[in-house]
């Protein structure tokens, strides 16, 4: 069992901990810093910029000890707090690493009100970070744009945060016959889906292959039905980026610039009225 002793006094330390990024070495972390009794003044992942004045230290990840952390989570604080981790992990915020340890152990000092503690600095900042993903994860299942290329779709994303193991059940479900794919630009990660089975893995580049004749007129139809499906006389611009932000819009078949057939210039696909906003991925619709 992982041992939390002493776990009110630890000592506030100026070691920077390092480790691997992934989520066991995180939980390594905490192993640590409880094995040590030292609190320390960071903890970042080995891609991050390392601080120039401050020690670092650098965490070996151990399935062992993270195991035992990982266990001594649900006991302590209930399942609600481990899961709260896990999406706490796939967020962008700057400290998240720090925060997670810190959110850790206080939770195993004070139970499961930790998820209450939300006056707290360190709960506060996590649960508005969790929100955020589970925000953003909403909008992109509304908001992916499929291509069809050689029987397969693809399509490409640009989150915030990862956003990738959040989406995956619902485009398993909806497309459980289609081979699919799902590239995340920010982060360099690919869903796939293939034969009933589905996986998350790195992929360094993927570019899609050029539209092919019947992929480009399914895209026409679609910007067609954008255009003709508005109310002229409704058109509100700041009502449409406030339930569609304008960060989506470069992976959106309905935002992309198409050459103009007879100018050769570059004009919103959207239709009039829309601002130049720069080519995107090209991907076109799902229904």
């Amino acid at each position: 069992m992982f041992d939390r002793r002493a776990v009110s006094a630890p000592e506030s330390g100026v070691t920077v901990y390092v480790y691997d990024g992934s989520f066991d070495g995180l939980l390594c972390c905490v192993f640590e810093s409880y094995a040590v009794q030292e609190l320390p003044a960071d903890v970042l992942a080995d891609t991050a910029e390392l601080p120039l004045l401050l020690p670092v230290k650098r965490i070996e990840t151990r399935p062992d000890r993270a195991e035992r952390v990982r266990r001594a989570i649900p006991k302590k604080m209930g399942y609600p707090a481990l899961n709260f981790i896990r999406r706490a992990f796939l967020t962008c915020h700057p400290q998240k690493d720090a925060l997670i340890l810190k959110f850790l152990r206080l939770g195993f000092r004070v139970g499961p009100s930790v998820m209450r503690r939300l006056t707290d600095d360190t709960v506060h900042a996590l649960t508005a970070a969790v929100r955020h993903l589970d925000n953003e994860a909403h909008l992109y299942k509304g908001f992916i744009r499929f291509s069809e290329t050689n029987g397969a779709l693809t399509a490409v994303i640009e989150p915030k945060n990862v956003v990738l193991p959040l989406i995956a059940r619902h485009f398993c479900e909806r497309y459980p016959g289609e081979r699919f794919l799902i590239y995340d630009r920010t982060h360099g990660m690919a869903l796939i889906h293939q034969d009933g089975a589905v996986s998350i893995c790195g992929v360094e580049a993927f570019e899609q292959p050029a539209p092919d004749e019947k992929e480009q007129k399914f895209r026409e139809l679609w910007r067609l039905f954008y255009r003709t499906i508005e109310i002229k006389e409704r058109h509100n611009p700041r009502c449409r980026m406030s339930h569609m932000p304008k960060r989506y819009w470069n992976c959106m078949t309905e935002f992309l610039q198409e050459p103009d057939e007879k100018s050769g210039h570059k004009v919103s696909a959207a239709g009039k009225g829309l601002p130049a906003i720069g080519a995107g991925q090209p991907s076109s619709d799902f229904m």
